[in-house]
Order: structure tokens, then C-alpha cells, then sequence
């Protein structure tokens, strides 16, 4: 149990990969961008799951229409079941952060926020930084994610930013269980017997 432990607080930053006996169809085989992990919840993103609307769309939607062409054609995603109306920028920063911004790091490359201000300055710089738009998140109250993790409903991973924003969508869930050397056809449909 105490190595259990030791890899549950380093979930973020990190990546939780659906088993595929989670069937549940807002996290059936998606990838969860973990951004916070503490004894009082757990914050995510899904990255595997495109939305149908597009980056030009939603910049329009909250008057940030005109921004670079490069930003207007980035992805948005739908994050996870909870505030699905709220928006958070995932992106990697082209240049140094301002402190007092409401950014998280997530590591050297890749940062978050839901600052409507912080989507505007980017837009506006038409930095060379790129970025995801999602819509809405994961979240887990105090022992939920560390008790699905124990009943195998999840698969840690250790970050790697090359899938964030490298690896095609469809591509990510198989994608992401070969960086621990998982072949995705072969892991069980079932979940594991209580013997």
C-alpha cells in the first residue's frame, strides 16, 4: 500500500489513462491531463475529445473575434462532465508568465488558466505558443480519484508534453499507454475478479 501511495501523489502533473472496463461515456477511453492532485480533490482535463464547436466560433461567442489565424484554428475540447459552460486555456508559453496572472504550471512547457484576460492577450500577441481551448473539466472530491485508481478504473502516466499537443486525438488514448509500454490490444475488457 505505501507504494500505492507514493504514486498517488504524483499524479499531477501527469496523465490518467481510462481502463477500458470504464465505461462510463464521459471518460470512456480518454486521457486526463492531470493539473492537481491533493488529499482535498483532484483537477483534470480531458485531452482526447474533440468539441464541435471550433477555436473561431468560441472566440467570436465571447467577442475576441480577429485574433491570428494560428490561434483560430487550435483545437477546443471538451474537458469533463463538471461546469461544461466554463472554458480553461491549456498552452504552452512563448514567453515568460507574468506572476500575477491566474496561471497554473503544469510543468516547464505547458501551463493553465481561466482567465478571459490571458485568452485575450494571447490572442492579441499572436505568439508562436500553442494552445488548446477546453470546456469544462474533471474533478474528484477528497479519496474519489485515489479509490478508482485502486480499483483499476484509471492508469497513471507520467507526463510527456509531446502528447498534449504533438500526438493526433484519435491517437492519444494508445498513445499514452505506450509511454509505459502497454499495448492497448491487449489489456483486459473486464474488469479485475475479487477473488
Amino acid at each position: 500500500m505505501a507504494s500505492y501511495r507514493a504514486m498517488a501523489s504524483q499524479l499531477a502533473p501527469g496523465f490518467l489513462v481510462a481502463a477500458p472496463s470504464l465505461l462510463d461515456p464521459n471518460f470512456r477511453r480518454t486521457v486526463v491531463l492531470m493539473v492537481d492532485h491533493r488529499p482535498e480533490g483532484s483537477l483534470g482535463f480531458v485531452i482526447n475529445r474533440p468539441a464541435e464547436a471550433s477555436m473561431r466560433a468560441m472566440l467570436e461567442r465571447i467577442g475576441l473575434a480577429g485574433g491570428s489565424e494560428q490561434l483560430e484554428d487550435a483545437a477546443v475540447l471538451v474537458g469533463g462532465p463538471v461546469a461544461p459552460h466554463t472554458g480553461w486555456v491549456v498552452f504552452e508559453p512563448d514567453q515568460p508568465l507574468d506572476a500575477g496572472a491566474e496561471i497554473v504550471r503544469v510543468s516547464d512547457r505547458l501551463a493553465v488558466s481561466a482567465s478571459r484576460d490571458l485568452l485575450e492577450r494571447l490572442v492579441a500577441q499572436r505568439g508562436s505558443g500553442r494552445l488548446l481551448l477546453v470546456l469544462g473539466h474533471a474533478g474528484w472530491g477528497p479519496g474519489q480519484l485515489d479509490s478508482e485508481i485502486a480499483q483499476g478504473a484509471w492508469i497513471p502516466v507520467d507526463f510527456d508534453d509531446r502528447i498534449v499537443f504533438e500526438t493526433p486525438f484519435d491517437e492519444r488514448w494508445a498513445g499514452t499507454l505506450r509511454i509505459l509500454g502497454i499495448d492497448p490490444a491487449r489489456l483486459s475488457l473486464v474488469p479485475p475478479s475479487e477473488s
